[in-house]
């Protein structure tokens, strides 16, 4: 009974979509917390405005940050849940944990807005990066050898997915190896990398895909 319970257990596609959409609407709005009004007693000019927000600056640069992850990789898994015909009970938890790595998203980014100077904020950040590209790389490895992809899905599909989530960590690994020279250059290495796969300029579709239509 046991056996048959987990043969039949999270078969649902699209309820597992829907907890993600939840889950990654939630810790979209809550970066934007982190971003504080400041108080009326330390408002006293225009001049104090303007000091104030823009020493506001590195927070409203980690939250832009912090979005275009969470947007770019709700498209890597809305696009590998499109090409899925069925889930189950593993894949299930498989996604569970990497919403869970969604879920600490809120946190690093707060962290490293807090203590952008240090070297281990910078690391908390860029890891919470790698646990959601190792949970996705793990859920498309895992839905390939379980014959758990569309009969459709064209041939050309899985290395073009393999190799765009591959190229993308060893970037951020990159850039977040720069924080050891200055947190600064780490953080501007990671936004260019976020900025690359967000618009995904056709030159570097060239370069890190064999199909334009496949999304990270």
């Amino acid at each position: 009974m046991h056996s048959l319970y987990n043969r039949v257990a999270g078969q649902s596609v699209e309820r597992l979509a829907a907890l993600s959409d939840g889950i990654f609407a939630v810790a979209m709005t809550l970066l934007v917390l982190d971003l504080r009004v400041p108080a009326n007693d330390a408002v006293h000019s225009e001049r104090d405005l303007w000091h104030i927000l823009v020493a506001l600056s590195p927070r409203l640069l980690v939250f832009l940050m912090s979005v275009m992850t969470l947007g770019i990789f709700w498209i890597g898994q809305q696009t590998q849940l499109n090409h899925f015909a069925r889930a189950d009970r593993n894949l299930a938890w498989i996604h569970i944990a990497f919403l869970c790595s969604v879920s600490l998203t809120p946190f690093s980014p707060a962290l490293l807005a807090d203590f952008i100077h240090y070297r281990t904020a910078l690391l908390v950040y860029w890891f919470n990066i790698l646990l959601l590209g190792l949970t996705l790389y793990w859920s498309w490895s895992y839905a390939t050898r379980a014959r758990l992809l569309a009969d459709d899905v064209p041939t050309d599909i899985h290395p073009a997915v393999v190799r765009r989530i591959v190229i993308a960590q060893s970037l951020y690994a990159c850039g977040a190896a720069l924080c050891f020279f200055n947190t600064y250059y780490s953080i501007a290495a990671i936004v260019l990398v976020q900025v690359n796969y967000a618009i995904a300029p056709q030159f570097c579709w060239g370069l890190f895909s064999r199909n334009p239509k496949v999304e990270k």
